[in-house]
């Protein structure tokens, strides 16, 4: 990741639809992402290399914090992007007084369960069919991690 871009406004809601579009089977609408930025407490940032590759939506309110979504280009997948995104926006939430953060992740994504253990968040329980792919219902796993 060569840099990385806070975003508090609607103005790139377009930019995050299209890297969620082509890395969810379920994306995100640009008006979801609009209306999710126009809220007080979430930011995202951006990763470019040179240009935009992935990005972490984060809300933070009080002492919580909660990775909203993280997408990263299919392309781009495996370089270290992911985890990048994730170390900033946890080191910006921590600098805003998050003692913990949380995130739902899909049962059946291994590779992002992988990129969040790495990162240091651990298993604290599952949503039963929480996502829906298609006619199927995915399970999600409910991680969080201490940020004191």
């Amino acid at each position: 990741m060569t840099a990385s871009v806070t975003i508090e406004t609607t103005a790139d809601a377009a930019l995050l639809a299209s890297i969620h579009r082509a890395g969810f089977d379920e994306p995100w609408s640009e008006a979801f992402f609009a209306s999710l930025l126009s809220q007080a407490g979430v930011t995202a940032w951006i990763a470019a290399s040179p240009q935009p590759v992935g990005f972490i939506l984060m809300r933070a309110v009080a002492e919580m914090a909660e990775i909203l979504t993280l997408a990263v280009r299919p392309e781009n997948r495996g370089q270290g992007i992911g985890r990048a995104l994730v170390e900033r926006a946890l080191a910006e939430v921590k600098a805003l007084n998050a003692q913990k953060c949380f995130l739902e992740v899909a049962k059946d994504n291994t590779a992002a369960v992988a990129l969040y253990r790495a990162c240091g968040f651990a298993l604290c329980g599952e949503r039963p069919r929480y996502y829906a792919r298609g006619t199927d219902m995915i399970d999600a796993l409910v991680m969080e991690r201490k940020l004191t």
